[in-house]
Parts: structure tokens; C-alpha cells; sequence
């Protein structure tokens, strides 16, 4: 079986232990690779035909220092008939004009470069009053995760978008 490439950028490493969750909790035993951004090339990148990309929101609605450095390698990157999913970690309640920006920001960027994005996630149940990651159709554009203000939702909530995703990522892998 190929392999799923699973990349994140961290300020905090909460958006790493997400992403070891996965790797350990979702996925047979060498099916996901995790890799920081921080150590990625678009050549692994571009390696893989499924990919779980993760970001926290950093200050006021910005992409955490990693992933902004690594953004420029996307150009390198041939996303057509790639399939991608995306999780994002915010704080509602401490930043509820762009709560998890990011997350949204960076799915613009995927989605203008041709990649077949899956994995959108209901709205309903988070309370933020603005948020680029939301698509305004009832979904964000990725899972979303409050590990501040609602930790106790994280495992349901993790458990059922990977249930959604996995099918079409292993599909893919």
C-alpha cells in the first residue's frame, strides 16, 4: 500500500500531536508519514498523491513562521490529481474574528494550484464571529479543532472527519 504524506506546522505542538494522533490512532502501522513543514521539500511533497496538511492560526489571523517560509516550494508542487485534506487548530473564544485563518488561507492557496480538496467540516457547534477557513456554505474548509475551549470534542470530532476522509485518501494513496 502507498503512503499517505501528513505535513504540519506547529507553534505550540499541538498541531504535531494531531497529526501523530492520526498516524497511530486512524491509519495502519506505516501508511502515514508525518513530516513538519519545517523540514519539507516540494520533491516529498510532490512524492505523495494524498496529503493531510495541518496549521494552527498564529497571532491575528496569520500563517504560523514555517508554513509562511514554506509557501514559495508550492510553486514547485503539481497538486492536479492530488488528494488533499486539511485540519486546522484555532482558539474561538480568544480569537473569534479569525479563528483559524490559517486553516482557510491555506486551502485558497491548494485549491488555486488544482489539488482535489476532501474533508470539509460542519460549522455548527463553534462559536467565532469571523474566519477565512470558513466557506460560507454551512463547512469549513477542513477539520477544525479548539483544543483550548473544547478539548472534549477533539477525539469525536477527529474520529468522524478521518472516517470521511480516509476512503477517499486511501483511494488515492
Amino acid at each position: 500500500m502507498s503512503k499517505i504524506g501528513l505535513f504540519f506546522a506547529t507553534d505550540t505542538g499541538n498541531t504535531r500531536k494531531i497529526a501523530k494522533r492520526i498516524q497511530r490512532d486512524y491509519f495502519d502501522e506505516g501508511v502515514v508519514e508525518i513530516c513538519n513543514v519545517e523540514k519539507a521539500t516540494a520533491d516529498l511533497v510532490g512524492s505523495y498523491d494524498a496529503l493531510i496538511f495541518g496549521t494552527p492560526t498564529a497571532g491575528d489571523g496569520e500563517y504560523p513562521a514555517t508554513l509562511q517560509d514554506f509557501l514559495p516550494q508550492l510553486d514547485e508542487i503539481d497538486f492536479h490529481g492530488k488528494t488533499v485534506a486539511l485540519y486546522g487548530l484555532g482558539d474561538q473564544v480568544g480569537y473569534p474574528h479569525e479563528f483559524v485563518d490559517a486553516l482557510g488561507m491555506f486551502y485558497e492557496e491548494l485549491e488555486s494550484r488544482g489539488a482535489n480538496i476532501v474533508g470539509f467540516w460542519p460549522v455548527a457547534g463553534y462559536d467565532h464571529a469571523l474566519s477565512r477557513g470558513d466557506m460560507g456554505d454551512g463547512h469549513f474548509c477542513g477539520l477544525v479543532l479548539d483544543l483550548d475551549n473544547q478539548a472534549e470534542l477533539t477525539d469525536s470530532r477527529l474520529s468522524t472527519w478521518i472516517a470521511d476522509i480516509k476512503p477517499a485518501l486511501l483511494g488515492s494513496a
